[in-house]
């Protein structure tokens, strides 16, 4: 069994990566222990960032690179320890026995090489599914520059695989991680992206990545805007198949004079996964979410702050606005708008049918009509519109009603 003291120093080590917060997997039990089928791993957080219902955990934290954020690089005074794949097999089927974990989220830093540290990952998961006959959820971290073939052999045997892109830009890697690339990163997504898709096409027996992929991108490290961040998630999303792309607070666990020496705060983490959301699900673009300076209000969260610079566009009249339209609203997510779009099919909608139906009413009701009529008003005096030209600010109840005099719309 692995010593206490190696497995404190392995599992600290791995609290920093939070790409590993679902499953979705399509591996069922094959006559073993575990399953990672669909939601099959459930998960809660402490407030570190450690994900407490899957054993997270390096196989090393001794690194050859140089990462300077990385509180295990190269020269960082720290204990230093690596696992056997025998030990992290023996240390997973032991804590799912006591009812511990759910799965594994194993991840490593650059041990010896990439071509070393990837065979012993792969040895690992390997031997988790065909010698212990582990099937519950495994979340593999892929090692840049490792040969593609190990890389090809590991997705075999995982739920998901993630290579992290860590900063947001070619310039901050060299100057903060000068052995990495994006390249590096993106190379091994794209070629995982392929043979998945190959994997399927050909209807092969097995599993292939039934999870797909993830990265986390490090936030505040170095100086790239909110709308750099977001361009560059929107990318991913989009040539690379990736089911979610995390974002994590830079907290100055290790001095550099290139770092900054206060965190990034959780508010703007909390604003980039808001709009995140909005790309994928609601139709929103970059340019549209991120304000003037190229950075996302921390006052509002993304859709209201685009609604208070678009206040033109409001009220909607929820019996007849477009599906697309509805999913702008502050206040109406996506299930909420599809619940109004099939109710409105068979009666004319009040504020009392949203209400009964739950829509949040408490910011929806200053952008919306229903049958109609308003509903919005002084509470929202807190709420400043967009200043006149005059230079005088209004608030959103008064720059409604100036509306309304000209349209004649309320």
């Amino acid at each position: 069994m692995i010593s206490e003291e190696k497995l404190k120093i392995l599992t600290e080590s791995a609290k920093y990566d939070v790409s590993c917060s679902s499953s979705g997997s399509g591996r069922k039990n094959g006559g073993g222990m575990g399953n990672g089928f669909a939601a099959g791993c459930c998960h809660s957080f402490t407030p570190d960032g450690r994900c407490i219902s899957l054993l997270k955990i390096l196989l090393s934290n001794d690194c050859i690179f140089r990462c300077k954020y990385c509180p295990s690089r190269a020269d960082a005074d720290v204990p230093r320890t690596t696992a056997t794949p025998e030990e992290i097999c023996g240390l997973v089927m032991d804590f799912y026995k006591r009812n511990y974990i759910e799965g594994l989220f194993l991840s490593s830093a650059v041990h010896i090489s990439p071509d070393h540290t990837m065979e012993q990952l792969l040895l690992t998961v390997k031997k988790l599914r065909t010698e212990y006959r582990f099937f519950g959820y495994i979340h593999l971290k892929g090692i840049p520059h490792a040969d593609e073939s190990l890389v090809r052999e590991a997705a075999k045997y995982a739920d998901r695989m993630s290579y992290n892109i860590e900063l947001p830009s070619e310039r901050s890697l060299k100057l903060l991680a000068p052995q990495k690339s994006k390249e590096s990163v993106l190379a091994p997504m794209r070629q995982l992206q392929r043979e998945a898709k190959i994997f399927k096409e050909e209807g092969r027996k097995g599993h292939f990545l039934p999870a797909g992929q993830t990265t986390q991108m490090i936030i505040g490290a170095s100086p790239e805007p909110d709308g750099q961040i977001l361009r560059l998630t929107e990318s991913l999303y989009r040539k690379t198949g990736l089911k979610r792309v995390y974002y994590s607070s830079y907290v100055p666990v290790v001095h550099d004079s290139l770092l900054p020496d206060v965190a990034a705060g959780a508010m703007r983490e909390h604003r980039l996964y808001q709009a995140d959301w909005l790309l994928r699900f609601y139709g929103f673009s970059v340019e549209e979410i991120v304000e003037e300076d190229g950075n996302l209000s921390l006052e509002h969260d993304p859709k209201c702050s685009w609604a208070l610079r678009n206040l033109h566009l409001f009220p909607v009249e929820v019996n007849t606005a477009p599906l697309e339209m509805l999913l702008r609203v502050p206040g109406i997510g996506a299930r909420s708008a599809y619940k109004i779009m099939e109710a409105r099919k068979y009666t004319r909608l009040t504020f009392d049918d949203l209400k009964k139906m739950k829509i949040a009413m408490k910011n929806a009701r200053h952008f919306i009509t229903a049958g109609g009529k308003y509903c919005g008003g002084a509470s929202m005096r807190g709420w400043l519109a967009p200043a006149e030209r005059t230079g005088v600010q209004m608030s959103i109840f008064e720059y409604q009603a100036a509306q309304s005099a000209l349209t004649g719309e309320l």
